[in-house]
């Protein structure tokens, strides 16, 4: 709870400090971008005063050098000037060979009156018109926000994954413990429950009643087993797939409504594979009762059971409802479910122990609204 309300804060703290460096940034650079624009349009208007000095004093050395001087510290910049008539009358810092183009010429007088106002120079008899773009380093400055912005967006990603990831190893240790705790605490009546068994059969009781309870007993067993094993990297052992797949198909069979009919298909009586069997089990189980659900507790369920050269496929068919083919990759995630009770943890689960724990394959094989689906394991053969 400490971590998760300290969590909470410091998100928030993050996500504030996060905001104040953006306005600080998109501040700081609007501010440098208007000093520099200033400066550039001082040098142009600077540019401007030598070109008429010189025109004013076409021999004066003086006027010579100061054009010179004013060329130096506008060489970033580049610059047309014009006629009133809009004729070219010279260009600055613009490509030699590209300027000989009228059509390019043309162009780059176009971009420069969006950047910036022409400053005039009124000389005896005419006038002349003096256009300037922004200089390189000022145009890098007017992205130079977006590339922080970039780099802030990673750095608030990466903070983000640790805070998920944190969230989720602080969950996934809560489930771990509720889990293990749960096997724990159904241990206790379990001890008790296998000696009442044996007080009955004292007692001669109906031993078809004691041998049902036992078998009731030993599934409590199995599922106190699965829980105890959350968490912890299963024991995988070599196994008869027919056989452990056949064990519980037969249970859910006796335990399941008259109104559904079960069929086990295989042509083998046994294809090994290495695999936990309680989880192994405890995927099976969560399929078959998906399906029953599905069908509202009336139709018919298949469990297929075939091999190729590497893997053992399994499929389990109902004549249920069906799912969108939208949602064949959500429905194993964490949470996600159609049923009005229910947690979604069924199918997750099966994916994590089939995919994870045993590195085989769980999808939804087909389906199709209103007819049924089909679920399929692969696993590889020992």
């Amino acid at each position: 709870m400490s971590f998760s309300y300290n969590s909470f804060w410091i998100k928030r703290i993050v996500i504030l400090v996060s905001f104040i460096i953006v306005l600080l940034i998109l501040w700081n650079t609007y501010t440098f971008f208007q000093r520099f624009k200033e400066e550039e349009r001082m040098k142009m208007e600077l540019y401007a005063s030598a070109i008429k000095e010189m025109a004013s004093n076409p021999d004066s050395n003086a006027s010579f050098n100061l054009e010179i001087k004013v060329f130096d510290g506008i060489k970033n910049i580049p610059a047309l000037a014009v006629d009133e008539e809009g004729n070219f009358i010279r260009t600055n810092n613009l490509d030699s060979i590209k300027s000989k183009d009228t059509l390019y010429l043309k162009k780059q007088l176009s971009l420069m009156k969006r950047q910036n106002d022409p400053i005039v120079i009124k000389n005896t008899g005419y006038k002349e018109y003096i256009y300037y773009r922004n200089s390189d380093l000022l145009y890098k400055l007017k992205y130079y926000p977006l590339a922080l912005l970039l780099i802030l967006a990673l750095f608030l990603t990466i903070i983000y994954m640790v805070f998920k990831s944190n969230k989720i190893a602080e969950q996934n240790k809560l489930w771990t413990g509720m889990a293990k705790e749960t096997a724990h605490q159904i241990g206790t009546p379990l001890s008790s429950l296998l000696g009442w068994i044996e007080i009955l059969r004292f007692e001669k009781v109906n031993e078809m009643y004691v041998n049902e309870i036992e078998k009731d007993v030993d599934r409590l067993n199995i599922i106190a087993n699965r829980f105890s094993k959350i968490g912890s990297l299963p024991d995988l052992q070599k196994n008869n797939i027919i056989h452990e797949t056949k064990r519980v198909f037969n249970y859910l069979e006796s335990r399941s409504s008259k109104q559904i009919s079960f069929f086990f298909d295989t042509s083998r009586s046994n294809i090994t594979s290495r695999i936990s069997v309680e989880l192994f089990g405890w995927v099976i189980e969560n399929l078959i009762k998906n399906a029953i659900d599905a069908m509202a507790g009336k139709g018919s369920i298949s469990l297929k059971i075939t091999e190729n050269s590497k893997n053992v496929i399994i499929q389990i068919s109902d004549t249920g409802k069906g799912i969108p083919k939208s949602q064949f990759t959500n429905i194993f995630n964490p949470g996600f479910t159609t049923k009005k009770r229910g947690w979604g943890l069924g199918l997750s689960l099966s994916k994590r122990i089939i995919e994870t724990y045993h590195k085989g394959r769980i999808f939804v094989q087909k389906s199709e609204l209103g007819k049924g689906t089909t679920f399929e394991i692969n696993l590889e053969k020992e």
